[in-house]
């Protein structure tokens, strides 16, 4: 089971580690580095300015901004100002940014300028108390001030936007600073994120993660990393930051399991920018923890300068967000000597529900076993249990569970059983040993002539053609079958 009685809220958690860790170095970025005292006189100083700005406790904050410092000072000003992150894509369509802002009653947004002109065409319609803008340079001195004309002049990567009354994000840690910073008295019920998701149907909600949900996530995921951390002895663990830190695998993963154990983590902006990512991982072979995804992996593989990469250091390399592909795992595991441990989770989960051990040797097409403090049963349409191998939708209970979706009951009602299960909407499949291996989602499932077809699978068997890089497979309308199978194909 998990303990979390220590802790009264994650700002615990944070000044544990502020005053653990302080000369540590926190985080790397294009080369310059903050350290956890750093971090923690930054992200005080924006909580002091959020404060002042006359918002009411527990207020949305939100953040639009990729793998850059201020992603860590901004999350952890917002908490410890007593406010509500809320994670934006950076990608987003004014669209869906529109509604997220709106949905969530956000008051404040920090923003990448580069995506600034996105907000630009529906702050009209969702208008803010503050917004606060920043740039790939802004907290890195001298070199950024080249990195900005770079991506500014050069890329032409910051289409024209103006937002009156906008302040730069130096200017509001300078606002902060000479301001008092009041310590919120947050509890464990209070919540910390709203995670927006898909879920199990198509229109975007928030998730409600408390303090405790993400607290007992982490420590989760700390307990599971353990036996892993005993091959070799690490003076302060490396984390790969490649995946987006608004996504709650990476929130969890590497942005708050590196701070609990005093780790450093290298933040890669733009993991697309593959000549780039590659140079990084050459200059790092320092790093312990990978968490990845399958398309991340494979898109690595199909460079051919990654063959002279190399992970001497590595104790976990996680696979996770989406199904790995096994095609991909043991290529992944013969280039680099790293089996891939696949884990499962959802937004909804904080994100970690199961994971393959970190000590695995190689990869095991399960999921792995739920993490200390978690129940994973395997429920029929009707809600009663099924028996070992036979499909059924997973369904968590545990600590790390929502608490619902933000402003939406009825939703919340249909994805809990009644004695707090949380329905995944993924169909999988538990074998005798409590081993459980996804087949699909629910939604996704095709059905042909009355026979259940998951996509996963026959993309599983595609992707072991000769000449596949990746494929998807839907289903389509048939005169004959009701559904049939298509299949979208990306050659190499």
């Amino acid at each position: 089971d998990v303990d979390i009685s220590e802790y009264d809220s994650l700002l615990d958690m944070f000044e544990e580690c502020f005053e653990r860790y302080p000369n540590r170095r926190a985080c790397e970025y294009l080369g310059k580095f903050l350290t956890y005292s750093e971090l923690d006189q930054h992200s005080r100083h924006f909580a002091a300015y959020l404060q002042n700005l006359g918002l009411e406790p527990g207020s949305r904050v939100a953040i639009m901004l990729p793998n850059v410092m201020q992603f860590q000072i901004a999350m952890l000003g917002v908490l410890r100002a007593g406010f509500v992150v809320v994670n934006v894509n950076p990608l987003y369509t004014a669209r869906e940014l529109e509604h997220q802002l709106k949905d969530s009653g956000t008051s404040a947004i920090v923003i990448l300028e580069n995506f600034a002109h996105v907000y630009q065409q529906i702050a009209a319609n969702a208008p803010l108390k503050k917004t606060i803008v920043t740039s790939m340079g802004e907290m890195i001195g001298v070199k950024g001030a080249i990195v900005n004309f770079v991506v500014r002049n050069v890329k032409k990567l910051v289409p024209a936007w103006e937002l009156p009354g906008h302040i730069l994000f130096t200017q509001a840690l300078s606002e902060g600073g000479p301001h008092q910073w009041n310590r919120p008295n947050t509890t464990l019920n209070d919540i910390a994120f709203l995670q927006y998701t898909g879920g199990t149907t198509g229109l975007s909600k928030g998730a409600i993660l408390l303090h405790k949900n993400i607290l007992s996530n982490v420590i989760q995921t700390d307990l599971w990393l353990e036996p892993g951390l005993k091959r070799k002895q690490v003076d302060q663990l490396v984390f790969l930051c490649a995946l987006p830190l608004y996504h709650i695998f990476a929130l969890t993963a590497c942005a708050l399991m590196g701070m609990r154990k005093g780790g450093l983590l290298i933040l890669v902006p733009n993991p697309r920018d593959f000549d780039g990512f590659i140079k990084l991982l050459k200059k790092h072979p320092d790093i312990n923890i990978f968490p990845g995804v399958n398309t991340l992996f494979n898109a690595l593989m199909h460079k051919p300068e990654f063959a002279s990469v190399k992970f001497p250091n590595i104790l976990a390399t996680i696979g996770g967000g989406m199904a790995m592909q096994k095609v991909v795992a043991d290529q992944w595991q013969k280039m680099t000597g790293a089996p891939i441990a696949e884990g499962y989770g959802l937004s909804e989960t904080s994100p970690v529900a199961c994971v393959n051990s970190a000590l695995i040797e190689s990869f095991t097409g399960f999921i792995g076993l739920p993490v200390p403090g978690t129940e994973v049963v395997i429920l029929g349409d009707d809600g009663i249990e099924v028996p070992f191998g036979t499909p059924g939708e997973i369904c968590i209970r545990g600590p790390q569970v929502m608490a619902g979706y933000w402003n939406k009951p009825e939703e919340t009602k249909n994805v809990m059983t009644s004695d707090g299960f949380f329905r995944s909407g993924d169909i999988g499949i538990m074998n005798a040993d409590g081993l459980t291996k996804i087949v699909d989602r629910k939604k996704d499932m095709v059905l042909v002539s009355g026979f259940n077809v998951y996509p996963n699978e026959v993309e599983e068997v595609l992707s072991l053609i000769p000449g596949v890089l990746e494929c998807a497979v839907i289903g389509v309308p048939d005169e004959v079958s009701g559904e049939a199978v298509k299949a979208f194909i990306v050659k190499q």
